[in-house]
């Protein structure tokens, strides 16, 4: 196939599966008794983020972990500076309480964590049990705050009954990897035919594609009104991707690179994070989606000229 058609291909899958993710995560919601935030920073976080983790297995198998490494930790960027940009730019968003406390911090430690690990110029699979470590602790808090919300019950849209709101997701999420398949396939072939550095390949082109279902799911779901969604899927999925798909890379093979390639990378994450930390009302303003944007083309020029020198 066609790179170019392989896009194509890839972006409208993208938009008919998040219309059905969405719909299908606020129902489960409804029906499980949480908020949609719970869902939106878990399920909905983990399964978009899975073409990152197909990447990863993919990739440390092929021993190739530069480009599992320059994926996720682009796309930590991408998700933050280009995707939930683009949510702040429809409108500003309204932070959860439990997501300020829980979610924001540990996102935001994830790069500070990555960088001194790799101090030494290598993620072992020691670091990665680390990793592991510091994911689970983070999940067992979501669970109980999950567990907390048992009790409530919210009037929110979307599919009320349990089977049909899973149903929704898994159909939906069959587009989304789909989408994330294609478009990493043929961004892939059209980098690696202009002969650009793994580590690149990775935290530009194959970061963009990959994080295809994180952006379906969290403009669609801003569009429908769900801003707990969009915002717990962006900070779920940087968790997921920053300690849980890091970890199984360095474990399936040791990622050897040097600190001086990923830095970059590391500290766009953290300030395009820092960027978007919530007010003490717990709101991000609108405005700021043109200052992560802004940041986000400061940051594939950064990338590209450094490829460049």
């Amino acid at each position: 196939m066609n790179d170019y058609v392989a896009v194509s291909l890839g972006v409208i899958c993208a938009g008919m599966g998040g219309e059905l993710f969405v719909r299908g995560a606020v129902g489960l919601a409804h029906w499980a008794r949480v908020s949609p935030g719970i869902i939106g920073v878990t399920v909905a976080a983990f399964a978009t983020s899975s073409p990152e983790l197909s990447v990863a297995i993919n990739a440390g198998m092929a021993g190739q972990p530069p480009i599992a490494l320059g994926d996720v930790l682009g796309s930590n960027v991408v998700n933050v500076a280009l995707i939930l940009a683009l949510a702040l730019v429809i409108s500003g968003i309204q932070s959860p309480r439990d997501s300020v406390k829980r979610d924001f911090p540990v996102a935001m430690l994830v790069p500070v964590v990555t960088g001194v690990l790799m101090l030494d110029g290598m993620l072992s699979r020691f670091d990665g049990g680390l990793m592991l470590s510091m994911f689970f602790a983070w999940l067992v808090a979501a669970v109980i705050e999950a567990r907390k919300q048992r009790s409530v019950t919210e009037e929110v849209l979307g599919e009320h009954r349990g089977w049909f709101a899973v149903l929704s997701c898994i159909v939906g999420l069959g587009f989304l990897i789909a989408a994330g398949t294609l478009i990493v396939a043929g961004s892939r072939g059209i980098a690696m035919a202009l002969g650009i550095d793994a580590f690149v390949i990775g935290a530009t082109i194959v970061a963009v594609g990959t994080s295809v279902p994180e952006l379906a799911t969290t403009v669609i779901a801003k569009l429908l009104g769900h801003d707990e969604v969009s915002l717990g899927t962006i900070l779920g999925s940087n968790i997921f991707n920053g300690v849980f798909i890091v970890a199984v890379a360095a474990m399936l093979s040791p990622i050897t690179i040097s600190w001086r390639e990923v830095v970059v990378t590391l500290v766009f994450g953290l300030v395009a994070l820092v960027c978007t930390y919530p007010t003490r009302t717990g709101f991000i303003e609108g405005r700021r989606g043109v200052l992560l944007l802004v940041l986000y083309a400061v940051y594939l020029t950064t990338i590209l000229q450094r490829q460049a020198a």
